[in-house]
């Protein structure tokens, strides 16, 4: 499929080796997201265009709103509350106990739960899984994972989707829609070996369209529910690595991007590469919920 032409903007000049996680937060008009192994956090107020970069001490990669004081961080040393005001992070759960590995895509479910997954630092096969986190207790879901990414959820809860990127291929999984936790065992939804780039991040919009990043091409896909590709959007850096609904309406798309794994060349031939970017078209997102604790 033709891309459509990028008629966005660039919402964020800031150069990330590994920008990644987005969010936004309506009560604040927010959008969050990291650059992972640069060990940031990047705060922009929309209507402002205030900007803060804060630094932190491990490699974030997943935030969520818990209430207006506090915030959900994934990272490679487990998961921290983090304080909105003072930016102090308290320990809340560990994932695993492995060093070598870190966090990566992740998101929470209508019923405030967290999915999260986990990866080798060098993404060496299958180092990673899937992790559920319901307040403080966390169940590990499915192990082997080498690059976890797309996890996101229908409208209604009722369905989740995963990729490992690795496989390319996006997973969709019946869920309990009270609890977030699988009912059955996956099956493929979208075989993404046969074309270029990389299934990475996904979003699922107010219909249940999933909004996807194609690490690789420059893209975002837009997905239904039954796996059929029906739009692709074109942006100016090639590995777009996460989209997030964003604006008072949730009717805006941030799409992250990265650098990382590129020589000097084709940093050159790639000049926007790790910057974020507004994709310029009225969606029909929705806010994410909050993690309940």
């Amino acid at each position: 499929m033709e891309p459509k032409v990028f008629s966005g903007r660039i919402l964020d000049e800031a150069v990330s080796a590994l920008g990644e996680g987005p969010t936004f937060d309506p009560a604040t008009g927010t959008a969050w997201w990291f650059n992972i192994v640069g060990q940031e956090l990047h705060e922009l107020h929309l209507e402002s265009g205030r900007k803060s970069v804060h630094a932190l001490p491990f490699l974030g990669s997943v935030l969520a709103v818990i209430d207006p004081a506090r915030q959900l961080i994934a990272s490679d040393k487990g998961l921290f509350v983090r304080d909105t005001q003072t930016g102090q992070l308290t320990p809340l759960a560990t994932l695993e106990d492995k060093p070598a590995n870190r966090s990566n895509d992740g998101r929470v479910h209508p019923s405030g739960s967290l999915w999260i997954g986990t990866m080798g630092r060098g993404a060496e096969n299958e180092a990673g899984a899937i992790y559920h986190v319901a307040g403080t207790k966390v169940t590990r879901l499915y192990d082997r994972i080498s690059i976890p990414n797309s996890i996101c959820f229908s409208p209604d809860g009722a369905a989740g989707y995963f990729v490992d990127s690795r496989v390319n291929k996006m997973m969709r999984v019946e869920l309990d829609a009270a609890t977030g936790m699988p009912k059955a065992e996956p099956t493929v939804l979208i075989d993404g070996k046969p074309h270029p780039g990389d299934i990475d991040g996904s979003v699922c919009d107010a219909e249940g369209l999933i909004w996807n990043a194609r690490w690789g091409t420059g893209s975002v896909d837009i997905y239904t529910p039954d796996g059929s590709l029906v739009a692709r959007h074109a942006l100016p850096a090639t590995q777009t690595s996460c989209p997030a609904f964003i604006g008072d309406k949730a009717d805006r798309l941030l799409v992250t991007s990265a650098w990382q794994g590129m020589d000097e060349a084709q940093r050159a031939a790639d000049p926007h590469a790790g910057k974020t970017f507004d994709l310029g078209i009225t969606v029909k997102g929705r806010f994410e919920p909050a993690f309940r604790l």
